[in-house]
């Protein structure tokens, strides 16, 4: 069976993981999902990805969950662009998520970037999912 929205797949897998309280969870890599990860992890929201591959698998990325005095650090994670009606901005549309507290992850053309570094750099994207 294919995945039709892997960057879904992967922002459910961490909600229901840090609902559940557990320390990390393991998916399927993809750059794209990596580099979405990656970037969670330098805004605060997660404590590690790590790429691995099992014997003859592969390639998986496991993801250490980050808690912060018992209380897991994402509060939401939010899917806005979908397959099936894709959300673009420009420059000047970019989302403030949850007055200016969260972040949104957008897709340019120069790579992912948070909404503060698209909004910096001038540029507008596709709006992958909001984190707060």
């Amino acid at each position: 069976m294919s995945m039709t929205d892997p960057i879904a797949d992967a922002l459910t897998r961490v909600r229901n993981a840090t609902m559940r309280g557990h320390a990390s969870l393991e998916m399927p890599a993809s750059k794209l999902k990596q580099r979405l990860l990656l970037m969670m992890v330098k805004k605060g929201y997660l404590q590690d990805v790590a790429e691995f591959t099992p014997e003859g698998g592969h390639p998986t990325l496991k993801v250490t969950l980050k808690y912060v005095d018992g209380q897991a650090a994402i509060e939401g994670l939010k899917r806005v662009s979908k397959p099936g009606l894709r959300a673009y901005v420009n420059k000047d549309q970019i989302p403030w998520v949850q007055g200016g507290y969260g972040i949104a992850i957008l897709s340019t053309s120069r790579g992912l970037l948070t909404d503060k570094e698209a909004r910096f750099q001038g540029i507008g994207g596709e709006v992958l999912c909001s984190v707060w």
